[in-house]
């Protein structure tokens, strides 16, 4: 079985504050933000909500997706959630 990596982008409540990463296993990197286990951005800004992902199976090609979505505009990365997840649902139940 081949491995899988994940782009993905969170919010918070307000859908103000965009987070962008790269995981290789989404169910846990997710568990670890809702938790606020790791001090930095995601925690300072309540971060929790999973709006978007992509599944890729190379890790090169995974950081490459994060830095092409991280370059953007924000308006480019909102775009990229409302095609896929109009409603900006929490994705995470999903998994």
């Amino acid at each position: 079985m081949n491995k899988q990596y994940y782009v993905y982008i969170m919010t918070n409540k307000l859908d103000s504050v965009l987070y962008t990463g790269v995981t290789s296993d989404l169910v846990k990197r997710v568990y670890v933000h809702k938790s606020k286990l790791i001090e930095g951005f995601t925690k300072k800004y309540n971060v929790n909500k999973l709006v978007y992902y992509e599944v890729l199976d190379d890790i090169s090609d995974a950081i490459e997706r994060e830095k092409q979505i991280k370059s953007g505009k924000r308006q480019r990365k909102i775009d990229l959630i409302s095609n896929k997840n109009p409603a900006w649902k929490d994705l995470s139940n999903k998994l």
